[in-house]
């Protein structure tokens, strides 16, 4: 597997490693795949690809063991606890302790933990996610090209968890084209509906408005009800949501424009989850400003570099 910055970390501050300058598993989570055919394990089936083009998403796909995620769950504790915060928390693009400020409706979420610890950054190269990632950015085709964009954290504390509102992950995403992304959202906790699962609607992922995708009702994520202000009357007959129900080491697989969303948590238990984001190598800087925070790609420009590594090419597996 080639890297494309260096061989070991920079670091950030004295003693804190950004582990964005490593393109490669460290090993830390998985063992790295040693031999060309031991990829063809990783690959979905044929029908799930065909469930995945039907209804824009594919559930309950097992990426991690209970062991894998209880450990994930220990560098949890640096978002979660704020008596043992990580020295290296600004290198994180994103950090809201509570991002709807409500303290009945906590979420907790953050992007860019994959520069923070080995595990999170390990994650962004798991094979059982990128191999299937590189099949549905263009089911029913050749496998594509994966680069890494980013990564996510959603935590719902027990009792008075907030909501994820619906949306569309494109929505987000505008800033970079052609739309060729897949987000993958990985249960660290049993999900249900009174935890506040993940929800999906079926076909929503053919949704757009001339081509662009449903505009954005709430950046704060807190209102489940303002995306109806926007549907038309065959969507809203269409919006029926399937709740993931996925169990603790499962991933679902979602198209950038399948609408989903998560209702609160009333249960007496958390629910916590991580979240890849990809693109197929190729996609392009669609802008002059920041794509995220203190990172510039010249519009037009390839998406590459130090915080967008290549994570699998079908050629490794050639």
């Amino acid at each position: 597997m080639a890297t494309e910055v260096m061989d070991v970390p920079r670091e950030y501050l004295p003693g804190v490693p950004d582990w964005s300058t490593l393109h490669k598993p460290t090993g830390e989570l998985f063992s790295p795949v040693e031999e060309k055919k031991d990829w063809a394990r990783f690959r979905l089936s044929d029908s799930q690809i065909d469930q995945f083009t039907r209804d824009g998403f594919l559930l309950n796909v097992p990426v991690l063991t209970e062991e894998e995620c209880d450990r994930i769950l220990e560098d949890y504790t640096y978002f979660l606890d704020p008596t043992k915060r990580h020295p290296g928390l600004e290198m994180m693009y994103e950090y809201h302790s509570n991002q709807g400020g409500d303290p009945d409706k906590v979420l907790m979420h953050g992007l860019g933990q994959w520069r923070l610890t080995k595990l999170f950054h390990d994650l962004v190269f798991l094979p059982k996610v990128v191999v299937p990632v590189s099949q549905l950015l263009n089911p029913g085709g050749k496998e594509v090209p994966v680069r890494f964009w980013h990564d996510q954290l959603f935590a719902k504390p027990s009792h008075h968890g907030g909501v994820v509102a619906w949306h569309q992950d494109y929505s987000y995403w505008t800033r970079t084209k052609p739309m060729m992304h897949m987000t993958v959202h990985i249960a660290l906790d049993n999900q249900s509906v009174e935890n506040g699962a993940l929800h999906y609607i079926p076909g929503s992922h053919r949704w757009t408005r001339d081509g662009k995708p449903l505009p954005v009702t709430d950046f704060n994520f807190a209102d489940m009800e303002s995306i109806h202000t926007i549907l038309t009357e065959e969507e809203e007959a269409a919006f029926k949501p399937v709740c993931g129900q996925l169990r603790k080491g499962e991933a679902s697989f979602h198209h950038a424009l399948a609408v989903h969303g998560s209702y609160g948590n009333r249960s007496d238990r958390p629910r916590r989850a991580t979240v890849l984001n990809y693109f197929a190598d190729g996609v392009c800087s669609d802008t002059e400003d920041e794509l995220l925070k203190g990172i510039k790609i010249a519009k037009g420009n390839k998406m590459e570099g130090q915080f967008f590594p290549l994570v699998y090419d079908p050629t490794w597996a050639a």
